[in-house]
C-alpha cells in the first residue's frame, strides 16, 4: 500500500478514537489495538507493516516507556514512609511466587513469571484520581505497589533479555553502567538545578516559545537510549530510566507533563498500539486452544494479583478493601504488551502467547477499573484507617 495512505488512516485513527473512546468510557488504547486489528492485513487490509510505521511505533514505543518513569510521583513514596515501601515490595514478591506458580501450571517458560506480575500504573493513577481515593491509605498502598511493580518488573524483563541474548559475561556489566551514568546525571541535574534556578525554570515555563521543557526531555531520552544500545541493554529501560531521572529530580513539573503526554499521546504513542493491533494475528485465534487458553491467562492474571493484595489483610484493611485492590491491580496494559513484545523478540513467547497477552491487556483494561469503582469504599463515607497505617 502507498505509505501516503498509511499515514494517512494513521492520522485519523490517531485524531477520532480517542473521542470515541471517550464517550464509550474505554481506555483509548483499547480502541486503538482493536482499530489496529480491524485496519490490519487479516481483515480490511487497509493497514500493512512497513518501515515507516515500524520506524513511528518503535518511537511511539520509547516515548510511552519515557513517560512511565516521568509519571512516577516521588513525592508519593516518600511520604508512603518504610512501611508502605515494605508493603508494596510485599506484594510484589507475593505476584512473582504467584505468577511463576500459575506459569508453570498453564506450561509456559519462567518468563510468562514477568508478563503475568505486571500492572500498570497508566490505569490506576487515574482510576484512583477519579474515585477520589489518591490520598486515602488503600489508595496509596495500591499506588506505591504499583509503581515498584512496574519499575521492577521492567527491570528484571531486560536482565531477562541480556541472559537470554549472550548468557552470563562481561556484557552484563553494561547493565550497572547503565545505571552509574544515571547516577552521574541525577547528581549533575541536582548540582545544576541547585546553583543555576531561573535557568532551570525555563523548562517549566508553560509561555516558552522554544519548548526548552520538551527539548530536554526527549535530548534526556534519546541520550539514554543511544548508551542502552552502546552497553548492549534493552533501549526501553534506558528511555524509562530518563523519565524517572527527571521525575526525580525535579518534583513538581507543572504543565510540562501535561504537554509532554499531548506530545506523545497526541500521535506517535497511538502509532505504536495500532501497529499492535496490525501485528495482531488474527488467524491464531482459530488455532486449537488458543481462545481457552487466552481466558485462563486471564484468570490467572487476576488469581495473582488477588493473591499477593492479601498482604493487605495483614496490615489491617478490609476483605472488600484487599479485593477491590486485587482487582485495580490486576488491570494490565501498555507495560505488559512492551514484555509480550520483548519475549517475541527474543524466541521466549510464540506469536499465539503473544496474542493472548494482548486479549489479556484488552479485558483487564476495561473490566479491572470498571470493578474496582463497584468493590472499593465510598469515598464519602470515611475510608477506616488500618492500625498499622494509623501506628506509622
Amino acid at each position: 500500500m502507498n505509505p501516503a495512505v498509511s499515514i494517512l488512516v494513521l492520522a485519523v485513527a490517531a485524531f477520532v478514537l480517542p473521542l470515541v473512546a471517550s464517550r464509550l468510557k474505554l481506555p483509548a488504547v483499547v480502541l486503538e489495538i482493536l482499530f489496529g486489528i480491524l485496519a490490519g492485513p487479516a481483515l480490511l487490509g487497509l493497514l500493512h507493516e512497513s518501515e515507516t510505521m515500524e520506524s513511528m511505533a518503535e518511537l511511539g514505543f520509547l516515548l510511552l516507556m519515557f513517560l512511565s518513569g516521568f509519571e512516577i510521583d516521588f513525592r508519593k513514596l516518600e511520604r508512603g514512609g518504610a512501611g508502605q515501601i515494605v508493603i508494596g515490595m510485599s506484594i510484589l514478591l507475593l505476584t512473582l511466587i504467584f505468577a511463576y506458580k500459575a506459569g508453570t501450571m498453564l506450561g509456559h517458560g519462567p518468563f510468562i513469571t514477568l508478563v503475568l506480575a505486571t500492572t500498570s500504573v497508566g490505569l490506576v493513577v487515574p482510576t484512583l484520581r477519579n474515585t477520589q481515593r489518591s490520598s486515602t491509605p488503600l489508595g496509596q498502598a495500591i499506588l506505591i505497589a504499583a509503581l515498584l511493580t512496574d519499575f521492577l518488573t521492567l527491570i528484571g524483563a531486560t536482565l531477562f533479555a541480556m541472559v537470554r541474548e549472550s548468557g552470563f559475561g562481561w556484557h552484563l556489566l553494561g547493565f550497572p553502567a547503565l545505571f552509574a551514568a544515571i547516577v552521574l546525571v541525577l547528581l549533575a541535574l541536582k548540582h545544576l538545578a541547585w546553583w543555576f534556578p531561573h535557568k532551570f525554570e525555563r523548562l517549566f515555563d508553560p509561555e516558552d516559545p522554544e519548548e526548552m521543557g520538551i527539548r530536554t526531555c526527549l535530548f534526556l531520552m534519546f541520550v539514554f537510549v543511544g548508551l542502552s544500545w552502546a552497553l548492549n541493554v534493552e533501549a526501553i529501560l534506558g528511555a524509562f530510566m530518563a523519565g524517572t531521572a527527571f521525575a526525580w529530580v525535579f518534583r513538581h513539573r507543572g504543565q510540562l507533563e501535561q504537554k509532554l503526554k499531548g506530545f506523545g499521546y497526541g500521535f506517535l504513542i497511538p502509532i505504536f498500539f495500532i501497529h499492535v493491533g496490525v501485528r495482531f494475528e488474527v488467524a491464531a485465534l482459530a488455532r486449537p486452544g488458543v481462545l481457552s487458553g487466552a481466558l485462563l491467562l486471564i484468570l490467572a492474571a487476576t488469581l495473582v494479583k488477588m493473591g499477593a493484595s492479601s498482604v493487605l489483610l495483614l496490615v489491617g484493611f478490609s476483605p472488600r478493601q484487599t479485593l477491590s485492590a486485587g482487582v485495580l491491580l490486576s488491570a494490565r496494559l501498555s507495560l505488559v504488551i512492551a514484555v509480550a513484545e520483548m519475549g517475541v523478540r527474543l524466541n521466549l513467547l510464540s506469536r499465539e502467547l503473544e496474542a493472548q497477552v494482548v486479549m489479556l491487556a484488552i479485558v483487564t483494561s476495561v473490566l479491572a477499573p470498571t470493578i474496582f469503582r463497584a468493590l472499593a469504599p465510598p469515598v464519602a463515607s470515611a475510608e477506616p484507617i488500618p492500625q498499622s497505617a494509623a501506628a506509622r
